[in-house]
């Protein structure tokens, strides 16, 4: 059934205001929740934060404050969404243990986006950088098993494995080779250009996320941890924000996000399994739903176009859904590409760079020892304490030297 949210009846956006006891939500049972329903939550919370941050830097490139205060009005809407989110999550749930969530919302979206992608280069953009969460979740795993003896494929309910992936001491590339090319929506398939919004506002929370919690964790291997992963999202942010469209208005771009955010929450409300937060996905695609008009009717005022010359197509395409098995997909990209590296905006065997190449150069200056890389040395830290690593498998890594459990490989993608 098809579903063009410019056809959808709406409400004022002022009508969406709410009270404090109704945005302070009842939180969700960390141990009974669906790790879907928290992977949603997390999403749809870095949907808002990339929402209000567009909107903030619109406002201060604008010098009509009559269109200044319409854009105040729908990010105080969206800044009331946010907090929503915020409050379903538990007080008892430790940092850690989000971060999980964090990452394995990382896997499980890129992979979900890439299945679907059509464009060859956006595909091997969201793979490369799949690889690299992937491994991220194998270290904060295995720290949050030695720290608080919690198992993180209880919190990921065996649906994403927690294995080695590109090792994240070979993830340190120069900052020219993390930029990409950037897509041009007017020939973009309308699932390009929905991937290249969702992926760069999730990875970018989970950046902002760990450079306001890093430094909160009470261990001094974990705070050291989240500052190099935290430099990796950055690099991410990077690879993936290269993808949006640069020839954009910032009324059009207004559109494409209320557009995007209309659609995760439709899609959020078609696959959710909680009927407490299906309600809560119910009402925010409704509140967003008038901002997207609200955006409609900016463009024709300020730009004289409407919001076909921007959306030709706009009805949604399929629903995002977290139900798909992604564990064969992973496996598969994690064979075939572990061994890669950028180099400009392509993609590149790091056997086939010159020793002299930025890439060694670069991650040498970052890293110096490999002992001293406090990913390889969390790993390092499970293996002295219990003789093996921390792993949930379904069967063994699929690139041999990934495969022994009693050493950390830190060599695979380097050389050496």
């Amino acid at each position: 059934m098809s579903f063009d949210p410019f056809k959808q009846k709406v409400k004022p956006v002022c009508d969406a205001f709410e009270c404090w006891s109704d945005l302070l939500v009842k939180p969700y049972d960390k141990d009974a929740a669906d790790p879907y329903t928290k992977l949603r939550i997390i999403l749809m919370n870095g949907t808002e934060f990339e929402a209000n941050w567009y909107s903030h830097q619109f406002s201060r490139h604008c010098s009509v404050n009559d269109l200044r205060r319409e854009i105040a009005l729908i990010r105080r809407v969206e800044q009331q969404q946010q907090k929503k989110l915020s409050a379903l999550k538990p007080v008892n749930e430790s940092v850690l243990e989000t971060t999980i969530g964090y990452e394995q919302l990382a896997v499980e979206l890129t992979a979900n986006l890439a299945r679907r992608e059509k464009d060859p280069y956006v595909r091997m953009t969201l793979d490369f950088a799949l690889l690299e969460d992937f491994d991220h979740l194998y270290r904060f795993s295995n720290m949050l098993m030695h720290d608080m003896n919690v198992d993180a494929s209880r919190l990921v309910a065996k649906r994403t494995e927690i294995t080695p992936g590109r090792p994240t001491i070979a993830e340190h590339r120069y900052p020219y080779d993390d930029v990409r090319r950037a897509c041009d929506n007017k020939k973009a398939d309308p699932i390009t250009r929905l991937n290249a919004a969702i992926i760069t506002a999730a990875e970018q929370q989970t950046m902002n996320f760990y450079m306001n919690v890093g430094n909160t964790y009470p261990t001094e291997e974990g705070k050291k941890l989240f500052l190099e992963i935290a430099m990796i999202e950055e690099q991410h942010v990077t690879h993936y924000g290269c993808l949006m469209d640069t020839s954009c208005t910032w009324l059009a771009g207004l559109l494409e996000h209320e557009y995007t955010e209309c659609y995760l929450y439709y899609s959020c409300a078609r696959d959710e399994t909680d009927p407490r937060v299906r309600k809560i996905w119910e009402i925010m695609l409704e509140q967003e739903l008038s901002h997207l008009h609200k955006a409609a009717e900016l463009l024709e005022k300020y730009e004289k176009r409407d919001y076909l010359s921007v959306f030709p197509e706009p009805e949604f395409p399929e629903p995002l859904s977290f139900g798909k098995d992604n564990i064969p997909y992973v496996r598969d990209v994690l064979k075939n590409t572990v061994r890669m590296t950028s180099k400009g905006e392509d993609y590149v065997e790091i056997a086939s760079l010159p020793k002299d190449d930025v890439f060694f150069t670069h991650n040498k200056k970052v890293n110096g020892k490999s002992c001293c890389v406090p990913s390889h040395a969390v790993i390092d830290s499970y293996l002295c304490a219990h003789g093996e690593d921390f792993r949930f498998e379904t069967e063994p890594n699929p690139v041999p030297e990934l495969a022994c459990r009693t050493r950390d490989n830190t060599t695979v993608c380097l050389g050496g």
